[in-house]
């Protein structure tokens, strides 16, 4: 399965100016990925500042023009930004996405705090269960799978299967090494789906052994801005297409959406 990220909540069009942050210039991104082989966008919104926002009606307006274009499956970030509240960011939910990321815990994220407090956390498992949307677990170190497994013990996750991403490179979490991608592999639970997210230099590098140790993956400028050093990405297709070049040379073949609906036994809509 390969997902497109093709915003995320950090850079700026003054660090990349391909970076897409409205609706149109999202949907036209997605779309052109949805061409190349992606079955998932991974989405973040901006207000008309550039700023991240869990506004409902950029949200929904940004998920529209996307199904217009595509059938790309739509898997919303509540992580949204880290000085946007807890009770914003889970309001995302309500619009009723395929699937939406559920982070289980607090952390530093570079020089500031991203806030997940347990009892919200909870709260949030419990209402997307409700709502029918797949959570994607996004585990940042360690402990974070642990935390995952006591939601799931608690009944607050179905383990039909367990999604998750295992994010590489934020400073504040783990390292983006083989060394930490892998003890995360031989953790996760028997029978989960799994993709890696390698932030900044790494990422090439990692998204081919989490391939190769069969892992989906993820691409997109949300994780890096540059197709290789010195040279940025003109948008999320070639980093796409990059991506889609190291499957291919392991002898990968991309899952479509229907293929992926089934993989992760999403409900139905």
């Amino acid at each position: 399965m390969l997902t497109v990220a093709p915003t995320g909540p950090i850079a700026t069009k003054k660090d990349n100016p391909h970076l897409p942050i409205q609706p149109e210039e999202i949907a036209d991104e997605v779309h052109r990925a949805y061409q190349a082989g992606a079955a998932v966008a991974h989405l973040h919104f901006r207000d008309s500042s550039d700023r991240p926002t869990a506004d409902l009606g950029v949200a929904r307006q940004t998920m529209d023009l996307i199904s217009e274009r595509c059938p790309i499956l739509i898997q919303v970030s509540t992580g949204v930004g880290l000085d946007v509240p807890f009770e914003a960011r889970e309001a995302l939910v309500e619009l009723r996405p395929r699937m939406a990321t559920l982070n289980p815990c607090s952390m530093s994220f570079g020089g500031a705090e991203f806030r997940n407090p347990p009892a919200d956390v909870e709260r949030l498992a419990a209402r997307m269960r409700e709502l029918g949307v797949k959570p994607e677990l996004e585990i940042y170190d360690t402990g974070h799978l642990d935390a995952c497994l006591r939601l799931r013990d608690k009944g607050l996750l179905d383990d039909t299967p367990m999604q998750f991403s295992i994010v590489l490179g934020v400073q504040g979490g783990m390292a983006a090494t083989a060394d930490n991608l892998l003890t995360m592999v031989r953790r996760i639970p028997d029978g989960a789906v799994w993709q890696v997210i390698a932030i900044g230099r790494a990422n090439r590098e990692l998204t081919a052994i989490g391939l190769a140790l069969g892992g989906n993956a993820r691409a997109g400028l949300e994780d890096t801005l540059y197709l290789q050093r010195g040279l940025l990405s003109e948008g999320n297709l070639p980093l796409v297409e990059r991506t889609v070049g190291l499957a291919d040379s392991l002898g990968l073949s991309l899952a479509s959406v229907t293929e992926t609906e089934a993989l992760l036994n999403l409900p139905s809509q």
